[in-house]
């Protein structure tokens, strides 16, 4: 009686790893795949356009633009393009700047702590598909806080900067 469960057992322990090696590779023959970062399958290409600057920081509009372009081709795998060649465009508005606004300082005269403040970016952007005119993807009051020591305002932007570029792309993954 125990050599025939044995036998059972075993028979169906070797059916289980036939099964899961079957279905394993039966996965690259699934016609489901991810082509652009979740875009259409038709975008290859994509220009970002400057983004209209509704703020006094003129210094804004570039490092935006910039960090744009060098983050969203290369990590939804498209190719920059002009914005007459491209399949679809990135653009905005760059809607509110506030700086210095107090994170934490110490009131300790003594203690050796600089103060650390923050700031907040907020735009509103869409990624439009060109060959169709239909918005892709759109946000409208996308914000973002970058914290930063006393005097370095520059890496609380970058920071800020970063975590709007972070988003942009992750919207854009989530329309598949």
């Amino acid at each position: 009686m125990r050599t025939c469960a044995r036998s059972s057992a075993s028979a169906l322990a070797r059916l289980a790893v036939l099964v899961v090696v079957l279905l394993s590779g039966a996965c690259r023959f699934l016609p489901y795949h991810f082509n652009g970062g979740g875009l259409p399958e038709h975008i290859k290409t994509m220009a970002v356009l400057p983004f209209e600057n509704e703020t006094p920081a003129p210094e804004l509009q570039r490092e935006l633009n910039e960090e744009l372009r060098k983050n969203l081709a290369s990590r939804l795998g498209l190719r920059e393009a002009t914005e007459d060649k491209a399949h679809a465009v990135v653009r905005g508005t760059i809607v509110r700047y506030e700086i210095d606004v107090p994170e934490a300082f110490s009131s300790n005269p003594n203690q050796a702590l600089s103060a650390r403040r923050r700031l907040q970016i907020v735009v509103d952007v869409e990624i439009v598909d060109q060959t169709t005119g239909k918005t892709i993807w759109t946000k409208k009051g996308l914000s973002a806080f970058g914290a930063y020591a006393e005097n370095a305002e520059a890496q609380g932007r970058k920071a800020a900067i970063e975590k709007i570029v972070t988003e942009v792309i992750e919207g854009a993954q989530s329309q598949w």
